[in-house]
């Protein structure tokens, strides 16, 4: 009996212990950078059997280039970890419960497709003068179900894994050049494609808007997502980052991120010449991109509510139809099969012209320069709706008043300044004159909420939020939403009827829509 006609349990046995000796391998080099000589070269022989390039099990080789090298291997590595759809397709891969493969199976796996008759060879009754054995194809004694096929299709996906797995998470210490960053930063959307994603997404934290059947949604992505968006801030910050931006070639290659952007926040005044330049570029571009995502979340936003003291204009585009037709139906004439209309109904449309006045406080200390970004870019596209009068107010130990600036969130980053104490109590004076209307007014505030003044920063907003102003405190309005936020405060905001807003951005973007419309 040969590999290829019901497995034997031997072949079956020399499979799985070519993929545990690769996943081994894998774990010796995640933990110790030394080679261990026994397993090295064990997974050279696997790949070389496999027929597949040993630059798999260097991990100083990015994944793209080997993709570059060979080209065949892009489609293998696209899904190779993403969940199985609900229906999957009847292509590749062993079938359920140990049965046959379905037409279109490759050999290589290592399963039995069926013979020329139709008849599987897996779960065939055996041939004259044969006996089944627990080892072999076919159903083991006992009705027992039958144990996972190993075969080569499995071993080469250990392979593929473990040079993604390695590449991703095997980032070693000391300085990073801006090349291994981007080198990672490649790595990590081809990471992100074995998934189901796309390059990106799990990192951006849009892992729930796009992406195969389940794949957005999928049980700990945002883990997942927080332990990349670590690794990735943990090389930015070991990046000699002044050096690179002093190189225009080398800056160049700087993916924005997130991380990268603290980073050149927290320098930018110790920056000049080519390396400021090239450091308001990389701002410019990572300012666009989310502007990009978040625009098309705050798109179609009605503003203005209906104002019901204006009457109706009596146009026909304004006609109620479905209302005329109720009131009227006491008109019916059975007789003659109609309805006589003696009112005509019309829908009021007027809105109101005072404009909504949207103030945005935020937080500038170091530990919120992740909501700082979002919102101050939020706020500029808020600013671009008509009827929607925004201001915004910045603060550490002093608060500043960014309003000319709220439609270019670049200046308004360019002129923020990171680090320093907390006291809201500054922000709470520039604010309490720009109340003019509290009933039409919506104040979001944006901070950890560890303030040097604690109950005088409550007390102002309590008050404000009883006057009838529409008070949105936020914790974290990041991509993970992982901030931390003053219990002390987040108790008394739940008291107050104002709880605190923390998770993504999507939320703030809803509670402040529901205001405008």
């Amino acid at each position: 009996m040969n590999e290829h006609s019901g497995q034997p349990g031997g072949a079956t046995r020399s499979h799985e212990n070519r993929r545990q000796v690769l996943y081994w391998r894998l774990l010796a080099r995640l933990f110790d950078a030394d080679e261990q000589p026994a397993l090295e070269s064990a997974s050279v022989a696997i790949v070389d059997d496999l027929g597949l390039p040993a630059a798999l099990l260097d991990p100083a080789v990015s994944v793209d280039t080997v993709v570059q090298r060979f080209p065949e291997l892009a489609a293998d590595i696209r899904d190779l970890m993403a969940p199985p759809s609900a229906d999957p397709e009847p292509t590749g891969g062993p079938a359920p419960n140990g049965g046959p493969n379905r037409p279109g199976d490759d050999p290589a796996s290592g399963v039995a497709a069926a013979d020329d008759a139709g008849t599987p060879v897996d779960g065939a009754a055996p041939a004259p003068g044969t006996e089944p054995t627990a080892g072999d194809a076919g159903t083991p004694p006992g009705g027992a179900d039958p144990v996972e096929r190993v075969g080569t299709a499995e071993v080469r996906r250990a392979a593929l894994v473990s040079k993604l797995l390695l590449n991703i998470f095997a980032t070693g210490s000391g300085n990073v050049t801006a090349t291994e960053l981007a080198r990672w930063q490649s790595d990590a959307g081809w990471f992100e494609q074995a998934l189901g994603l796309a390059p990106g997404q799990l990192r951006s934290g849009r892992a729930g808007t796009g992406g195969g059947p389940g794949v957005g949604t999928q049980p700990g992505n945002g883990e997942l997502a927080g332990v990349l968006t670590g690794i990735e801030g943990d090389l930015v910050r070991r990046m000699q980052l002044r050096e690179v931006l002093g190189n225009s070639a080398l800056a160049s290659k700087l993916t924005p991120s997130m991380s990268l952007i603290e980073q050149l926040l927290r320098d930018k005044h110790n920056l000049s010449g080519v390396a400021l330049a090239n450091a308001k570029a990389l701002i410019r571009r990572f300012v666009d991109e989310v502007a990009e995502v978040l625009r098309t979340q705050v798109q179609q936003t009605s503003v203005g509510t209906i104002d019901r003291s204006v009457p109706p204009k009596r146009v026909f585009r304004n006609l109620d139809l479905e209302r005329t037709i109720w009131k009227n139906l006491t008109n019916w004439s059975p007789e003659d099969q109609r309805l006589y209309v003696d009112r005509l109904y019309y829908r009021q449309t007027a809105r109101r012209t005072t404009p909504a006045r949207l103030i945005v406080v935020v937080d500038q200390s170091g530990s919120m320069v992740d909501a700082m970004v979002n919102c101050t870019i939020l706020a500029s596209i808020f600013a671009g709706l008509p009827k929607v009068d925004v201001h915004l107010v910045a603060y550490d130990t002093r608060a500043l008043d960014l309003t000319p600036w709220v439609h270019d969130p670049f200046e308004v980053l360019l002129r923020t300044k990171l680090g320093g104490g907390t006291d809201g109590t500054a922000a709470l004076t520039l604010v309490r004159p720009k109340i003019a209307e509290p009933r039409n007014t919506v104040v979001v505030w944006i901070s950890d909420y560890y303030e040097s003044d604690p109950q005088g920063v409550f007390d102002g907003l309590a008050a404000m939020h009883r006057s009838g102003v529409r008070v949105i405190p936020v914790g974290s309005v990041s991509s993970g939403g992982q901030q931390s936020v003053n219990p002390w405060f987040r108790q008394r905001f739940k008291d107050l009827g104002a709880p605190v807003l923390s998770g993504h951005i999507r939320k703030l973007v809803f509670e402040l829509k529901n205001f405008l419309s």
